[in-house]
């Protein structure tokens, strides 16, 4: 898979992929990933990408002739499957959007800053529009990182277990069950007896018991919102 990121504020993105699976994913040559500074596209020689806005209001707003030209040179270079913009008012993500993103080839992704971005590069070049929740926050760099590292990590190859993803929260629209480790009683808090009786099918059977009960308990209708 490959994902592009046009940003104003590249720097942002440099740890998020440095380290842990996401290193590991561009090692293995699973996952490249390209961090585009917008101002190589800038209008002017001081690096221009924002203006005010029309109509008056606090707040800049990213120009489309950068934007545009951005969008253009790179999908000179790749058939992109989808062209997302980070927005606070977009669909909600969630694992199935996850799921979805990471059967696709190619992926540009747009980090707004200041007051967005004009909103003729919504209409004619956006192909798909994501929040990571109903906040705001300084930039689109963030919710990007979350984007790749949530698709990422499910590309065949990038988890050394391959089952391991299957058995996330949301996958089945169920949180995850509890998880123990070594050793089976600290200070006399005891694991469940079921996790040591070398039973599988009695450990799935409590795991998922033990899903619905904390999906009921701390996300209630989650099912539903599938």
């Amino acid at each position: 898979m490959k994902i592009d990121i046009i940003t104003v504020l590249p720097e942002l993105l440099e740890s998020p992929f440095a380290h842990s699976i996401m290193k590991r994913a561009r090692e293995k040559g699973l996952l490249e990933l390209n961090v585009h500074q917008l101002r190589k596209w800038a209008v002017n020689k001081y690096g221009q990408v924002d203006d005010y806005q029309f109509g008056g209001g606090a707040g800049m707003v990213m120009m489309p002739e950068p934007l545009v030209n951005a969008i253009e040179s790179l999908s000179a270079q790749t058939p992109y499957d989808e062209i997302i913009y980070l927005t606070p008012d977009g669909e909600l993500f969630n694992q199935q959007a996850a799921n979805q993103l990471s059967l696709k080839k190619n992926l540009l992704l747009i980090c707004g800053h200041y007051k967005g971005i004009d909103e003729r590069v919504r209409e004619h070049y956006v192909t798909r529009e994501i929040s990571i929740g109903d906040y705001v926050l300084s930039g689109g760099e963030l919710p990007a990182a979350i984007l790749v590292d949530a698709i990422g990590r499910l590309i065949p190859g990038v988890l050394n277990d391959e089952t391991s993803a299957l058995f996330d929260s949301f996958q089945d629209g169920l949180l995850a069950p509890p998880v123990y480790t070594r050793p089976a009683e600290f200070r006399g808090w005891k694991v469940p007896e079921v996790l040591l009786s070398g039973d599988p099918k009695k450990v799935d059977e409590w795991r998922h018991e033990m899903s619905i009960r904390r999906t009921e308990a701390r996300r209630p209708g989650l099912q539903g919102d599938q």
